[in-house]
């Protein structure tokens, strides 16, 4: 009898013990995150309502932790050009950083611009340029220099199109214009007779076509959509020139190093995971931004595979040049080159023209 009371004390014991012990809050981490173009951009608000949900739902299943996300878009805080320098500075702990405007602090993110008429496929592009990023350490140290850390690629264009004032039928149409475009891709003009390129951001392309600065503009049927480019460049030509990553996760480096390595693990993870869903995103809209743009009153020109072949034989080896560049400071530039390359090959596709087999043995 007395054994029986003695278990049921214990018992007893247990159960109030168990009911009177603290039970753990969930630590609430504040994150700012930033990205001058506005909120209605395709990548921004795949981060809105695909991203931010998945940290929180991957957080929650253990519930140590979960984040007050304060998100600042359209220029509240910095520009497009300026989200690289505020992310430095800390105006933002977690940026959507559009690499393509810092061609002289991360060359290393110009490898998908310098090797165009290869893939019009975001997903291989995206894949393949993260894989390069994890698998060489360039990258990761072009950002460590900003003050950041690296997260993930993201492809948001399915392929680069040319958006005209007037129709284009042929290269020869295309000489001696004004064409707007953003870093790298103003150097595939190197292959028409007499082009000129005009720089410029996603959100002054519209302005520039329609007060004449520019005859012709380089981006993506989604952008054209979004930004009614229809209005103003009734007229595309279908040159698939190629996807091309643009932007970049990254982190603070002084927020990371707070972060709980739980914390750090799903953010990492969920980079990857954005990588891939805003790629096909870009992928799945492309068909349908393309019939948006024709309803539009645009017209749609596919271009000849032969004078594709001419333009890009046309161009100067970019490629070749990117990763001599590179070489020459001690990174592996040809390297990397001949490794994206066969990455592409071996998802299937065929370049137009092969930059890495110029490289100098």
């Amino acid at each position: 009898m007395i054994g029986k009371l003695t278990r049921r004390s214990v018992i007893a014991l247990a159960a109030l013990s168990a009911t009177a012990m603290p039970s753990f809050a969930t630590e609430t981490i504040k994150a700012v995150v930033i990205d001058g173009y506005p909120a209605r951009a395709m990548w921004v608000k795949e981060f809105t309502n695909f991203f931010i949900p998945e940290v929180d739902k991957r957080l929650a299943e253990k519930g140590n932790y979960k984040i007050d996300w304060q998100e600042s878009y359209g220029g509240s805080i910095v520009k497009p050009k300026g989200v690289l320098e505020g992310v430095k500075l800390g105006l933002g702990d977690i940026g959507i950083v559009t690499t393509i405007f810092h061609s002289s602090k991360l060359p290393s993110q110009a490898l998908s611009a310098v090797t165009p008429f290869i893939a019009p496929d975001a997903r291989a592009v995206a894949k393949a340029v993260d894989e390069i990023a994890k698998e060489y350490p360039t990258m990761q140290k072009e950002f460590e220099a900003q003050n950041q850390v690296y997260l993930a690629t993201g492809v948001v264009l399915d392929t680069y199109q040319v958006f005209s004032k007037e129709p284009i039928n042929s290269l020869s149409d295309l000489s001696g214009s004004k064409v707007a475009g953003a870093g790298m891709n103003l150097r595939y003009l190197e292959g028409l007779d007499n082009a000129a390129g005009v720089r410029g951001g996603l959100t002054d392309f519209y302005n520039m076509l329609q007060t004449g600065l520019v005859d012709n503009a380089m981006l993506w049927p989604e952008a054209a959509k979004t930004f009614k480019i229809a209005e103003v460049a009734p007229y595309m030509l279908k040159a698939d020139l190629g996807a091309v990553n643009s932007k970049t996760i990254t982190v603070n480096k002084d927020y990371w190093d707070k972060l709980p390595d739980e914390v750090k693990e799903v953010l990492q993870d969920v980079a990857v995971a954005y990588r891939d869903h805003v790629a096909g995103v870009a992928m799945d809209r492309a068909e349908a931004s393309r019939t948006a743009y024709v309803e539009s009153g645009g017209t749609i020109v596919e271009m000849d595979p032969a004078e594709r072949a001419q333009w890009a034989a046309n161009m100067p080896n970019i490629a070749v040049e990117w990763a001599a560049d590179l070489d020459t400071k001690g990174e592996p530039g040809s390297d990397m080159l001949k490794s994206y390359t066969a990455k592409l090959k071996e998802a299937g596709h065929s370049p137009v023209r092969d930059w890495s087999a110029e490289l100098t043995q």
